[in-house]
């Protein structure tokens, strides 16, 4: 590594302390001859500021600790550039490093980054905002509005997703949305509208997770037409592994897909993160547009 690595973790990802993560960092980084630079960041805004500086630097190689959102945010300044995304998951359910099998031991993951293979994998876009992971929008997007805003206001973080959930449920609002995607037009009524960055494992325990990051599609997932019960029906066929099973759900696999309301603005989510959109909203996949450090492959993994 013949220039520094540029390491921004978010001081306010997880419950740990981000003083004693960043000591921890410095000696294994020193231990390995690796100069390391260390910064944390005090807010989003921060963040992505510091991750646009890092992109227009020296540094090759920029890593990102904390959550999806916070992974999402300094990947997003890095696509399509010759810098490398190195990853620490320190947020609370760490997908995009679940699904590229990066350890969550804070350790182990900066020694992954040390070794630095590095592998091309795809991004999600939609109205040129990059996603990682997935986008949303209906019910999810009403939800962590709700979250954020009681959080504000003191409510812990789970105390508020449950309220929050409650309350857009009582409400269940229903989008009317007109689809084209791959010379096909479907118009319909739905509670939300899934975009996953590759294929979302819906038949397994390990549904919510992606096998692989580099197939060049997207998959889209709605429900048209379903009530409060068969939501709840739903979620508990995700629970248990068999969502294609539930009647009416919809899963597409696609690389391009316009979505149309009567709406001017619609709030989308972008891994957990909620932006106000103008519609129509255009999703596209980027291929191997994301250079990321990954674990190396075993010998098992090489040869099949």
């Amino acid at each position: 590594m013949p220039t520094p690595i540029n390491i921004i973790i978010n001081a306010a990802s997880g419950t740990s302390n981000k003083e004693d993560e960043r000591q921890i960092l410095a000696d294994i980084f020193e231990a390995n001859g690796v100069d390391a630079q260390i910064n944390l960041a005090q807010s989003g805004a921060e963040i992505v500021e510091m991750a646009k500086r890092a992109a227009r630097g020296n540094s090759e190689i920029i890593v990102a600790g904390g959550g999806d959102g916070t992974i999402s945010a300094v990947a997003s300044e890095l696509v399509g550039t010759e810098k490398i995304l190195g990853v620490l998951p320190l947020g609370t359910l760490n997908h995009f490093a679940k699904d590229l099998n990066i350890p969550l031991d804070l350790e182990e993951a900066a020694r992954t980054i040390i070794a630095g293979v590095v592998a091309k994998v795809d991004v999600g876009e939609v109205n040129g905002q990059v996603f990682i992971n997935n986008s949303s929008l209906g019910l999810y997007p009403e939800v962590v509005r709700r979250r954020e805003q009681r959080q504000r206001l003191g409510y812990g973080k789970w105390n508020s997703l449950v309220r929050a959930a409650f309350q857009v449920l009582r409400r269940y609002p229903f989008l009317n949305i007109r689809l084209n995607t791959d010379g096909e037009e479907i118009i319909t009524r739905t509670p939300f509208v899934f975009v996953g960055n590759n294929t979302y494992e819906m038949e397994s325990f390990n549904i919510g997770g992606r096998t692989c990051l580099d197939a060049g599609h997207l998959s889209l997932y709605m429900t048209p037409r379903a009530g409060r019960f068969e939501l709840l029906q739903m979620a508990l066929r995700a629970l248990f592994g068999n969502l294609r099973q539930a009647k009416d759900f919809v899963s597409l696999c696609t690389d391009e897909v316009w979505i149309e309301t009567r709406r001017r603005q619609m709030r989308v989510a972008m891994d957990g993160e909620v932006l106000m959109l103008q519609m129509p909203l255009h999703y596209r996949v980027r291929p191997a547009a994301l250079s990321v450090i990954v674990p190396a492959k075993t010998e098992d993994e090489t040869s099949e």
